[in-house]
């Protein structure tokens, strides 16, 4: 057996290979492109293609493809082949500059907010030189940015980008004010913590509800679900061991920092979690595994589920996106340090952060606002709609004492002060994780809970590096203005905290009394995702984006579009389903059971008046009570679906959707799940939660 260092990364054209691959000038060329954004000249490119393209092919490529993050929120990819014809008739295996660096795309079918005339359908992809090629299934995949014929971004990958450029250079200008000039660049670093289910193949086959939606639209309690707890890091059966084991194997192939699995909180439930890697590199490293997740599970009889809500009454799935800051000398800056003057670097960071989260709560929302996600927001397993940040009680004393001016009690009732080298040591990490809260700061690091375990973390981290980047941009004009450093940053932290303190939170987000409390400080509450979308392109929102040049006002408005269509899309298509379920499935499937009852009773009746049918009759009437009610929720949906298609697909359809057509399918779920507990085994027409939850 190969040891892991021995193949990890093998798939992957990266430093190890560039180095060795290209000459020395072109190597250093295209570091510095990769480093420090310097423009590619087309001699070096058609160099780095072919050394790339040889590489490839000795790892088995026949193709190339531009690989590609458009709107839908999972990848895209067009394959194209190495061969190249010569004039005697046979083929050469050909890759230039130009077509590493450019591709051609029809983006007309992409989701474009209402972009684009269909003889405008033109779309380029733009190789992202900061992102790895890498081999996978006998083709070359070479990550790009997308964009339309007239400029327009279409994709999470650009302006991902962008966003890291701009926190780069905030960051850098708050590092030169501490003096710290060697310092050259400054990385956004994430990992994604991703929770799936895992559910047996040819059971998932017979359920349309999880072919078409991801989730279960029907489906009563089983008796036993999550309430012994005893599937949270408990031992993991055959087929999980086999399937994890070659889902690592691929992804340590493909350079993925896999690093932690186990069960999670529901039966069938587990997670996976990456090590740490710079903003985009994570990105492309988490579809990968999405996709990576699916793929192998039907090699094992298995079918990987990643909607956040597949079964009601269990504890959903998500996707944690632990977000920190480090410098190109490895170091972290929003560890606490051990220094004072570490300390106090860190609170301005630190601050940056709560101000950012504070001043847009919104956005911070909207990073998990879908169809899918609301099901799970405010559950048992995710945090509630109301954006707070968890700091722990240490930290919060220091953040107390700072802008109250009383005495640390964690550190022997000093009076705080905010001096270059004065601040007191303060421990590293005195943090508790907090479940309950949507964004937590966990020692060095800050984890953000809420998004949904479906989601692409490209549009969450643009979130966030702009806000925090925006916040960095005001403080050092600042203190780049000031006359007395020390003093300047004193007056700013204390400020800071003063003013934002509100979104710190560290009881328990579940509570009723933290939503009364919440309002009471004057924090939204967007409740669902047609509650939260108009946020997106509020003027101080376009003014951000525009700002910082991460969106125009133009594209900010499609995506805000696309987002809300696709939220109406996604309840159409479950209404839609469930119509189906109920007509086709569910509707025959009583009339059978009721049949035999029928015919039972009849047989004993004629059999002689003692026999009693009171078990059949008893059944009848409770079946055709439900049967009347269930026709008539079916009915009800049935209009209230019509009604909304005629909404179209924007803001009113929306709230349409969510008030009336969801209302309408859980009442309809309601009913049919009391049916399925009443009715026989062999007819109730598709898998239950018990066979699905416990199959594996």
């Amino acid at each position: 057996m190969k040891s892991i260092p021995s193949y990890f990364g093998e798939m992957v054209f990266d430093d190890r290979v560039m180095r060795e691959r290209l000459p020395k000038d072109i190597y250093k060329t295209l570091k510095k492109t990769i480093e420090r954004g310097k423009a590619l000249d087309m001699s070096i490119a058609n160099v780095v293609a072919s050394a790339m393209k040889d590489w490839a092919i000795e790892r088995g490529a026949t193709h190339y493809t531009h690989w590609f993050q458009p709107m839908t929120g999972i990848t895209a990819e067009k394959h194209e082949s190495f061969i190249s014809p010569n004039a005697d008739g046979s083929i050469i295996m050909e890759f230039s500059g130009k077509e590493l660096i450019r591709g051609e795309s029809d983006a007309s079918s992409f989701p474009s907010g209402g972009w684009g005339a269909p003889f405008e359908a033109r779309g380029y992809t733009a190789w992202d030189p900061t992102s790895f090629a890498f081999v996978k299934d006998d083709t070359l995949y070479i990550p790009t940015a997308f964009c339309s014929y007239g400029g327009q971004v279409l994709d999470k990958k650009t302006p991902l980008l962008r966003s890291m450029e701009v926190i780069n250079r905030e960051a850098l200008r708050i590092l030169h004010l501490f003096g710290e000039t060697d310092v050259r660049r400054v990385n956004t670093t994430v990992g994604a913590e991703q929770e799936y289910f895992l559910v047996d193949k040819g059971l998932y086959e017979k359920r349309r509800d999880l072919q078409f939606t991801g989730r279960t639209l029907f489906g009563a309690k089983p008796p036993k679900g999550q309430e012994l707890e005893d599937h949270y890091y408990g031992s993991l059966k055959d087929r999980v061991v086999a399937y994890m084991k070659e889902l690592d194997e691929e992804l340590w192939r493909l350079g993925v920092l896999a690093k932690t699995e186990h069960g999670e909180v529901a039966p069938g439930q587990y997670e996976l979690a990456p090590i740490f890697t710079t903003t985009n590199l994570a990105s492309d490293h988490n579809q990968l595994m999405m996709e990576l997740m699916k793929k192998i599970a039907g090699r094992h009889g298995l079918t990987c589920l990643l909607h956040e809500k597949p079964f009601a009454g269990v504890n959903g799935s998500g996707k944690h996106n632990n977000w920190s800051l480090a410098t190109d000398k490895g170091e972290n800056l929003l560890n606490p340090g051990d220094s004072p003057e570490e300390n106090a670097r860190f609170l301005i960071f630190f601050c940056a952060v709560i101000q950012a989260v504070d001043d847009y709560q919104d956005l911070i929302r909207i990073t998990a606002a879908s169809a899918s996600n609301d099901h799970r927001l405010g559950a048992s397993e995710a945090p509630p709609a109301i954006v707070s940040m968890f700091v722990g009680d240490d930290l919060a004393a220091v953040l107390d004492s700072i802008a109250d001016g009383t005495p640390y009690s964690g550190c022997a009732a000093q009076r705080m002060q905010i001096g270059v080298n004065v601040l007191p040591q303060f421990p590293k990490d005195n943090t508790d994780r907090n479940r309950t809260s949507p964004f937590a700061f966990t020692g060095n690091k800050f984890e953000f809970r809420m998004l949904g375990s479906t989601f692409s973390i490209s549009g969450p981290n643009i979130i966030l590096n702009t806000i925090i980047a925006d916040a960095l941009s005001g403080f050092a004009d600042e203190l780049e203005k000031a006359d007395d450093f020390k003093t300047a940053l004193n007056a700013l932290i204390k400020r800071t905290i003063i003013e934002h303190r509100r979104i710190i939170f560290n009881g328990n987000s579940y509570s009723e009394e933290w939503a009364l409390e919440a309002e009471a400080r004057g924090l939204l509450n967007l409740k669902t995702t047609p509650d939260a979308l108009p946020y997106f392109v509020s003027q101080k929102n376009i003014d951000l984006f525009v700002r910082h040049g991460i969106f125009t006002e133009e594209e900010l408005r499609s995506r805000c579009d696309i987002l809300m269509e696709n939220y109406c899309k996604t309840i159409c298509i479950e209404a839609q389903t469930m119509l189906e379920m109920s007509y086709r499935e569910i509707m025959p499937a009583i009339c059978a059971y009721m049949k035999e009852l029928a015919d039972t009773a009849g047989s004993k009746k004629t059999l002689g008046a003692a026999l009693s049918c009171r078990l059949e009759e008893t059944l009848l009437q409770k079946l055709s009570n439900l049967s009347d009610c269930l026709c008539d929720k079916t009915a009800a949906l049935d209009d209230a679906l019509l009604k909304a298609k005629a909404f179209g697909e924007g803001e009113k359809a929306a709230h349409f959707y969510c008030d009336f057509v969801c209302t309408a399918m859980q009442e309809l779920r309601a009913v049919a799940d009391e049916l399925e507990i009443v009715m026989g085994n062999k007819y109730w027409p598709f898998p239950t939660y018990g066979e699905l939850l416990f199959s594996v």
